[in-house]
């Protein structure tokens, strides 16, 4: 009979969210790294096959536009510049290896999981206070503190599990 509520299937469960968290932080830093593309394909699609969208949102074509001019510049001119979100890119990935560490042994590197929860907390004031100094629109700040926030709630999700897990293992559980 297969203990669903046991150390085992409290283990599997807790990998799951972590392997998906793992691969959402890779993704997101891999995307950082074609960055010139990126836009130029956005561009592209919002001014043609998505213009609805575009009609919809349509500060947002704008800010692409205005963002793909200001990144093609720096490719062009000082493409040093992008560099930056090379080192972007590869800090998400970078992160994205520490929370291997819970995924081997959860209770044990609990910390990396309150590393990642406090990191998620700290997007917000860092969306607030650096958007408005980069001339960044409001409502893409938000969308960048989303990241925060839909971050934070697997790892309250596997946080709670693994605090669960400590207990049975605590309990001496089979």
């Amino acid at each position: 009979m297969s203990d669903t509520n046991g150390p085992r299937a409290l283990l599997r469960r807790i990998r799951v969210w972590l392997a998906v968290f793992i691969v959402c932080l890779v993704l997101s830093g891999a995307t950082a790294f074609p960055l010139v593309t990126e836009l130029r394909l956005a561009d592209e699609a919002l001014t043609s096959w998505a213009a609805p969208v575009a009609d919809a949102f349509p500060g947002l074509l704008e800010w692409i536009q205005r963002v793909r001019m200001g990144v093609d510049t720096a490719d062009a001119q000082y493409p040093f510049l992008l560099y930056g979100t090379d080192w972007l890119a590869f800090a998400h990935l970078v992160i994205a290896v520490a929370f291997y560490g819970p995924y081997r042994d959860p209770v044990r590197n609990i910390w990396v999981i309150e590393f990642g929860m406090i990191a998620c907390v700290g997007i917000i004031p860092l969306a607030l206070i650096c958007g408005p100094l980069r001339d960044i629109p409001f409502w893409w700040s938000v969308i960048d503190m989303s990241f925060g926030v839909f971050g934070i709630v697997p790892l309250l999700v596997v946080r709670r599990m693994i605090k669960r897990l400590e207990a049975l293992q605590a309990a001496g559980a089979p």
